[in-house]
């Protein structure tokens, strides 16, 4: 009596380690599912600038000296500059939705002054590198930047007045920035941009026993459009 239990319990034992065994085989052959690679970031709403890498703006740039330490000949001189109006093109790169670079072209003309006599009128090229910190609030995007300016000379023409500008030397200055973007839709924006450039021209005056001197100081206060993609 107690062989024939004893022979069932086995029997029983073994069927369930077979079923189990079966079941695991089973589950085993079961298709895991595939890995995915990590999507890239789609913009939303909530974040329409999300997933942006390029940025190209057009504004209408107001370029405005602050002249100061104006020097002819070694002595203090009102040297000044008029204000301009120009377009404006910059180049912005993300590295990631906070950090990025952005790089302005722009050609301004103006006419330098010492005292009420024009003196030389110039055609300056001062394109600008800053590197930005941005902090998309929904549609609405502040940044603040800082950076390096160089203005070159494509053109100087001196007038008659003390004998005339010869030449004006090329400069580098800083540049510090603070501006915001405002989403229109998925790709067009709204752009207001205010830079601060610290620059000092010196120029060559016909009869003048030293350089020119001036420390421009401009205000660029852009108004525009920007596309990202």
């Amino acid at each position: 009596m107690k062989t024939k239990l004893f022979g069932k319990v086995i029997s029983a034992t073994l069927a369930a380690l077979l079923c189990s065994t079966a079941a695991a085989s089973a589950g085993s052959m079961t298709t895991a599912p595939a890995e995915t690679d990590v999507a890239a970031p789609v913009a939303t709403p909530a974040n329409p600038w999300a997933g942006t890498k390029w940025m190209f703006r057009a504004r209408a740039l107001g370029v405005l000296p602050d002249e100061s330490n104006g020097l002819l000949g070694g002595a203090p001189a009102a040297l000044t500059a008029e204000d301009a109006v120009v377009p404006e093109f910059d180049i912005t790169y993300f590295f990631n939705d906070n950090f990025a670079a952005e790089l302005i072209l722009a050609v301004t003309p103006h006419d330098v002054f010492l005292g009420a006599a024009q003196i030389s009128n110039v055609l300056l090229l001062p394109p600008t590198l800053t590197f930005q910190y941005h902090h998309p609030l929904g549609a609405f995007k502040p940044y603040v930047g800082a950076g390096i300016n160089y203005t070159t000379i494509i053109d100087s023409d001196p007038t008659a007045a003390i004998g005339g500008v010869d030449d004006w030397d090329s400069s580098f200055g800083l540049a510090a920035q603070v501006g915001f973007d405002y989403a229109i839709d998925d790709k067009w924006s709204f752009n207001v941009d205010v830079k601060k450039l610290w620059l000092n021209l010196d120029a060559t005056v016909t009869g003048a026993a030293t350089p020119a001197s001036v420390d421009l100081d401009p205000w660029l206060v852009g108004v525009g459009i920007g596309y990202r993609f």
